[in-house]
């Protein structure tokens, strides 16, 4: 904790002898109202970080990054981009959305897939978090908030000239191997950005293994301006994982298991610019196959899942201070699996959303969505949020309702073997989960370049799906299960309370010369009660009390860059692997630099988990402890 407040004092005291400033930290967002609007006027709490800034600090991959992002808990159960959960506010990892560029990509298979962004850093334009309630627009998963990642070719204007090239090589312990290459070109009216971003291990001793990694995400995208009113944007991408995933979903000592998770991405979205209003059309295409072998003598599990969606929406301007957002939205997911089954599912949603400023800095937006799903039948989810800005002071409230439907994993896993003695077992007959969320907050602008904002938010929860250790007795289906086996049933429980506070800081600032500071800092406090007598799995595994932070400073020819991450949460032992979930736990990680030949060129040194923390976030995946790496960074842009 003395880390984390000296961060936020150097920050504090950088500002009051800066000279100059280039970000407003209210950028303008297109995640909170579909439509391009400034955070101070849509009444939601908005996190925003600089794609171009990646590179710069000490982390491998997209996920890694998340991690240290103000308020988001980031459930790792192995490095580099192996597997993470992603949490916000609580809750499980299910209810959060992830978007690239407007499209959905969490899959329908499990949420355990919803880090794995086919995407390479140089194409990033910037990363928004939208914490809170958002399925008044977005429709299901969006409980916890939504993580939206937007692309320089999608975010491409017109008749612009740019050069942007990035690539880094580097090496360490443990046969590291990584790179990070890309670029993005615009000529006019025409924009082309891609890359390809590896990180390869054999990785640190587990029990009778090592924790290998094998990451791979190679992306590309084209924009195109058609006259003066169309624009259009494709863009494919394929992402392979390949890693060890010991006793990332059990605690049995018979666990050594080996995952491969290969992703097609394809999207899509034609643009009209009118007088008054906006079209956007969005499809995306996703196929995932993952391969889940247990250890060396079991059959493993071989899932192919495919989701295909569209979405159209139109931002009407009817007035100087109104707009109107309406739009319809589908989405076909579908599953073929030896161990889940085959199975469809279609749903669908039309929304709209109202936006309106009054005098004296004061904005309302209501939205409503009407939501259907096969399953779940039809359902009205509304929200509002409003925002009232007084000099540097935003005053900020929202309040709305939220929806998710069980995965294809939560449904029917373990459901197709012959025997199974053990594990995780779906659940048909479960239940859509709903919420109503309220939040209150207020932001301070410091000037131009800090942000210090409070948030307090609840949650209540009824029929929320979670896995809950149940007996053989007890279980409603026995078709293939063995008598006296240790069993945890997806279950809809009938309530659960989350009550939490949230303190974000965010500042940017050049100082003379090409000196300059970018930091982020985040603490959430939260309290979580179920009306299970058992406790569930994942909800008794989010942190009671967390904080993490980045902060990245250039100076002269040296950038230094630091993260870190503290958390305190319930304790847990699994006795038969020997693993401990201790009940809290502080990592943290640095990087320096050298600049040479026109501050275009960089060699640099970092040490992952300085302190060589012994840690896990979820019980039995143990996280690495102290990793040396060093490479060679070039970045060029005009």
């Amino acid at each position: 904790m003395k880390t984390i407040t000296t961060v936020c004092a150097l920050a504090i005291a950088a500002y009051a002898g800066a000279q100059d400033t280039e970000l407003l930290l209210d950028p303008v967002t297109v995640t909170a109202s579909v439509q391009p609007k400034p955070v101070s006027q849509t009444g939601r709490n908005i996190i925003t970080f600089k794609g171009n800034s990646f590179a710069n600090l000490p982390v491998h991959s997209v996920d890694e990054l998340l991690r240290y992002l103000p308020g988001i808990e980031m459930q790792m159960r192995g490095p580099m981009g192996s597997q993470s959960d992603i949490v916000l506010r609580g809750g499980t990892f299910q209810q959060v959305l992830i978007l690239l560029d407007g499209v959905r990509i969490n899959d329908p298979n499990t949420g355990h897939f919803s880090s794995y962004i086919p995407i390479v850093p140089a194409e990033i334009d910037r990363i928004e978090v939208l914490k809170g309630a958002s399925s008044a627009i977005y429709g299901s998963e969006a409980v916890g908030g939504v993580v939206h990642v937007i692309t320089k070719t999608f975010a491409a204007k017109r008749n612009q000239q740019k050069l942007q090239l990035q690539g880094q090589v580097s090496g360490g312990e443990y046969d590291l191997a990584t790179a990070n290459i890309g670029g993005f070109y615009q000529a006019g009216n025409t924009a082309v950005s891609g890359g390809w971003l590896s990180n390869n291990t054999d990785g640190q001793l587990q029990r009778g293994t090592r924790g290998y990694v094998h990451a791979n995400t190679a992306s590309l995208s084209f924009s195109q301006f058609l006259g003066e009113r169309w624009q259009l944007s494709v863009r494919g991408a394929y992402d392979n994982r390949d890693f060890a995933a010991q006793n990332f979903y059990t605690t049995f000592l018979s666990d050594t298991a080996s995952e491969e998770v290969r992703t097609v991405w394809t999207q899509l979205r034609l643009s009209y610019t009118g007088i008054n209003h906006r079209v956007n059309i969005d499809a995306g295409y996703k196929d995932v196959k993952d391969d889940y072998a247990y250890n060396k003598v079991s059959i493993a599990n071989a899932s192919t899942s495919r989701m295909l969606q569209a979405t159209v929406t139109d931002e009407w301007k009817l007035g100087q201070q109104t707009s109107l957002v309406s739009g319809m939205q589908f989405i076909n997911k579908e599953i073929r699996s030896n161990d889940r089954g085959n199975h469809d599912v279609p749903q669908g949603g039309v929304f709209f959303l109202l936006n309106h400023s009054f005098m004296q800095g004061f904005t309302i937006n209501p939205a409503l969505r009407l939501d259907w799903n096969e399953r779940s039948g039809a359902e009205l989810v509304p929200q509002v949020s409003m925002a009232y800005k007084l000099k540097s002071v935003r005053f900020r409230g929202s309040a709305g309702k939220t929806i998710r439907d069980a995965d294809f994993t939560e449904r029917y896993n373990n459901y197709n073997k012959p025997s199974v003695a053990s594990g995780r077992i779906g659940n048909p007959d479960l239940e859509a989960e709903r919420s109503f969320s309220y939040e209150a907050g207020a932001d301070y602008f410091a000037g131009k370049a800090l942000k210090i904002g409070g948030t307090f938010f609840q949650r209540f929860h009824r029929k929320l799906i979670d896995y809950v250790t149940t007996s053989y007795a007890d279980m409603p289906r026995k078709d293939n299960l063995v008598p006296g086996g240790t069993y945890a049933l997806a279950k809809n429980i009938a309530k659960v309370n989350t009550s939490g506070a949230e303190l974000d800081i965010q500042y940017q600032q050049k100082l003379q010369g090409d000196n300059n500071v970018y930091a982020g800092a985040g603490l959430v406090w939260l309290k979580s009660t179920s009306s299970e007598i058992t406790p569930s799995f994942y909800v008794s595994s989010h942190a009671r009390f967390m904080a993490n932070f980045f902060v990245e400073y250039a100076f002269s020819r040296f950038l230094i860059s630091v993260n870190g991450i503290y958390k305190d949460r319930a304790a847990q032992e699994a006795p038969a692997i020997h693993a401990m979930l201790d009940k809290n736990y502080f990592v943290f990680n640095a990087r320096a630099a050298f600049y040479t030949w026109q501050r275009k060129l960089n060699i640099f040194v970092r040490v992952d988990n300085i302190a060589d923390t012994r840690y896990s976030d979820l019980l039995g995946a143990q996280m690495p402890g102290r990793w040396l790496t060093g490479g060679i960074n070039y970045a060029f842009s005009r």
